[in-house]
């Protein structure tokens, strides 16, 4: 047997162990009572009180993920491929009510964001929907020769240029942040526009209509002009010295 020179107890530092357990059980116990004494108005969270700080439960972490505005942003991204098949098949009057019901969930979920809070799922998940939407789009239109096929082209090379910038440079040990620029608004603003009146006049039968085809081909010199100045400044931003 060995002992402790202040308590001369047998043991002394197993039995500490021992009673801090006991104590530890004690307080968990008497924790758990008072929870189930505590009137509903006021419940007690229902977390262990031991380690240092409350612990998000499974549920509540799961939360980041699963909320209204990360659901219609997900559904938006689903919308992507019956949206291209809709195009291919030459429907493009569902498509183009896809296509404005598709805008209006991101006004919504943006939206319900602002009020609820975003997430980190949110952030990346909603405008993945959008670009996912408008390049796939882009090249669709241009299979069925709506929308011309260098347009395309360029839509989707200034998007692989940002992305593929990023990735290099983040591999490179240099962490960039994107943050979207004046012109890359006015660009998302144009491209849409241009979508929406090439499906709108290929659903009405109005692709001969002057004004239409005046309104067509202002578009896509505009949308040819901001894209090719957007994916500049992003360049210019990313290889200019800090």
């Amino acid at each position: 047997m060995f002992s402790c020179k202040r308590t001369r107890r047998p043991g002394c530092w197993f039995a500490g162990q021992h009673d801090k357990e006991v104590t530890l059980a004690k307080t968990n116990t008497a924790a758990r009572t008072a929870q189930q004494m505590a009137p509903a108005s006021h419940p007690m969270p229902d977390r262990p009180i031991h380690g240092h700080g409350a612990v998000a439960t499974s549920a509540e972490a799961g939360l980041g993920f699963v909320s209204v505005p990360n659901v219609i942003s997900f559904l938006r991204l689903c919308a992507v491929p019956v949206a291209v098949w809709l195009v291919l098949r030459h429907d493009m009057s569902a498509a183009f009510w896809l296509f404005v019901a598709a805008g209006l969930s991101d006004a919504v979920d943006g939206w319900l964001a602002r009020r609820q809070g975003g997430t980190a799922v949110g952030a990346v998940l909603d405008p993945m929907a959008d670009k996912a939407l408008l390049v796939s789009m882009y090249v669709a239109l241009a299979v069925v020769r709506i929308l011309p096929d260098w347009l395309a082209i360029l839509v989707v090379f200034r998007d692989v240029l940002i992305v593929g910038g990023v990735l290099l440079l983040s591999l490179l040990g240099n962490a960039v942040a994107v943050r979207p620029l004046l012109i890359s608004k006015l660009n998302t603003a144009l491209q849409l526009a241009l979508v929406a009146v090439a499906l709108f006049a290929a659903a009405a039968g109005a692709t001969e209509s002057p004004l239409l085809r005046t309104l067509h081909g202002v578009l896509i010199w505009a949308v040819a002009a901001s894209t090719f100045a957007s994916g500049s400044a992003y360049v210019v931003s990313a290889v200019k010295p800090r």
